[in-house]
């Protein structure tokens, strides 16, 4: 009787252990499921996320090119400063996102251009800010939108009046500019920009060779109004350069 009731019990430990190891094998699929739809619903809500950048960025962009080449000099202020707002909330909703942060900065740099010596404390204020939003970007991701950061913080370096005024520095906006050159060699900005930093050293002969290579900078997909204005800049430039050379 003993021996039945051992053979009983340990056939039901037996069963109770394939049941077991059954259900075990069960939640572990069902786990691996909840963990794979996990990730592929992380991966689509990022890459949602990421498409919505793109196109906002992409507003913005357009945007720029309009208030910077199409619009007329009494309302360009106007437009930038509706623009720097946007832009502002486009780097709050994304805010370790460099390319927001690069691309407030360069809205600003283009607000405080367009406040100029009517608005000067307002417009160095507004640079700063373009200033310090271009660092903080480099410390995170040097290389984003291809150096872009190095190229609008050179060009507030030494278009912005130095100390006491601003902090302007010509030697750090030739060292800026030639960083964007690096990162990006053959770009239409990081030439334009250093072309125009040589011609105001009087570098003219090396401004014309850099304004060429800005006019020769292939086209970026979605920039073509920036490209066309951007061209006509370049043109501008160039032309200044090579009268000094005669």
């Amino acid at each position: 009787m003993i021996y039945l009731n051992n053979v009983q019990t340990h056939l039901c430990l037996a069963g109770w252990h394939s049941y077991c190891k059954k259900s075990l094998f069960k939640l572990g699929a069902i786990v691996k499921r909840l963990i794979m739809y996990t990730c592929l619903a992380l991966l689509t809500g990022a890459a949602f996320a990421d498409e919505a950048l793109d196109n906002e960025l992409a507003g913005l962009q357009h945007a720029w090119a309009k208030a910077t080449y199409h619009t007329s000099k009494d309302q360009q202020e106007a437009s930038f400063k509706t623009l720097s707002e946007q832009a502002h909330q486009l780097t709050a909703k994304n805010p370790e996102a460099n390319e927001a942060q690069i691309w407030e900065a360069i809205v600003l740099s283009g607000y405080a251009k367009s406040m100029g010596p009517l608005h000067p404390v307002n417009a160095l204020k507004a640079a700063e800010q373009a200033r310090d939003l271009l660092l903080a970007s480099i410390k995170t991701n040097p290389q984003a939108l291809n150096g872009s950061a190095y190229t609008t913080l050179g060009s507030l370096y030494f278009r912005v009046p130095g100390w006491p005024i601003g902090f302007g520095d010509k030697k750090k906006g030739h060292e800026y500019l030639e960083k964007a050159l690096q990162l990006n060699p053959t770009g239409i900005d990081s030439n334009y920009f250093y072309a125009d930093y040589l011609r105001a050293q009087g570098d003219y002969s090396q401004a014309v060779t850099y304004y060429q290579k800005a006019l020769q900078a292939p086209s970026r997909p979605g920039r073509e109004d920036a490209d066309a204005g951007r061209k006509q800049d370049i043109e501008e430039g160039l032309k200044l350069a090579q009268s000094k050379l005669k």
